[in-house]
């Protein structure tokens, strides 16, 4: 039997949740349906998507290269619905857009992919650098819109952000490690390991604030902005790492595994969000209004689309 589109969709939430508990929250129906439609999708394909563990799900080497399927097959599908809407608006202009490295790597490639489909007629330009750079550009208007970090936003009365992600920090082991199996570890049981510190955005700010609240510093074995380098060295026993898990992936390049792993206590966030050259919170409400938004007028207020698209990826339709 071929697989479905639901399935698609149930397969792409508990990738993305990493439970069948939140993607079937997410989905808004029962953890049965999404069980259901996992084991007949691993059954149509000969593989095993998924590794089944007390935590939840890991999802396999098999499954991480359908996923990248799965993901385009659906976009396919939006296309195809797109092209033949009714109220189908061809947008032109230009779109300055700043994006910083983390945001960059992590986030930007899905969502530009997705505004480009939805809008071929905009001529995007983008930039990458230090979030405060971005911010500078932005104030004095030679930036539209900004995707990056704005959980760290330094000038908040000039700038109006919009969240995209938010990205709890999560322990990084190689496989094997000691940690890996403990059933709860907090910042103290990170205190006496090799770090590998990744340095770009607010990761090494945060990870030092993390430690000094219980009097330890950090004994930083490498510091890279690099998070493949970071995804190697601690895939081969070269220390651990303190990172958002919206940059987790469960293999480095040479094909180790690495154990990512839940930490106890209060720990900070990062909100990835869209900082558009805005003044006033109506213009942050324009991004808000339903598609297409082409006649809004400046390009800046077309990414909209894409954020309401992104934000609504689980819902199903029986359509």
């Amino acid at each position: 039997m071929a697989f479905t589109i639901r399935q698609l969709q149930f397969f792409i939430a508990v990738a993305e949740q990493g439970t069948v508990s939140g993607a079937a929250q997410n989905l808004s129906i029962s953890q049965s349906s999404v069980t259901e439609a996992i084991k007949e999708l691993e059954s149509d394909l000969g593989v095993e998507l998924f590794e089944r563990h007390p935590r939840g799900l890991n999802i396999t080497h098999k499954g991480h290269q359908f996923l990248r399927h799965a993901t385009k097959i659906l976009a396919d599908v939006s296309d195809a619905r797109r092209a033949f809407s009714d109220d189908q608006v061809v947008a032109g202009g230009r779109l300055q857009l700043g994006v910083t490295s983390l945001v960059a790597g992590y986030v930007l490639s899905d969502l530009l992919a997705r505004y480009r489909r939805a809008y071929p007629g905009i001529d995007v330009s983008a930039i990458e650098d230090n979030g405060d750079y971005l911010e500078h550009l932005l104030i004095g208007g030679k930036l539209d819109i900004a995707v990056m970090v704005t959980s760290n936003l330094r000038d908040r009365t000039a700038l109006q952000s919009e969240i995209l992600e938010v990205s709890a920090y999560r322990l990084w082991v190689p496989l094997g490690h000691k940690l890996a199996s403990a059933d709860i570890i907090g910042i103290g049981d990170i205190a006496g390991e090799p770090l590998i510190m990744l340095t770009v955005d607010e990761i090494e700010e945060n990870t030092g604030k993390l430690l000094a609240a219980i009097g330890a510093r950090p004994h930083v074995a490498f510091r890279t902005r690099s998070v493949e380098a970071v995804r190697s060295l601690v895939a081969t026993g070269a220390g651990v790492a303190l990172l958002p898990d919206l940059v987790y992936r469960p293999w480095s390049l040479e094909g180790d595994r690495i154990e990512s792993r839940d930490i106890s206590g209060s720990l900070p966030v990062v909100q990835v969000g869209m900082a558009p050259r805005l003044r006033s919170a109506a213009g942050v409400a324009r991004l808000h209004r339903p598609c297409p938004v082409a006649t809004y007028g400046t390009p800046a207020a077309l990414i909209g689309c894409v954020v309401i698209y992104r934000k609504n990826r689980y819902r199903v339709s029986d359509k």
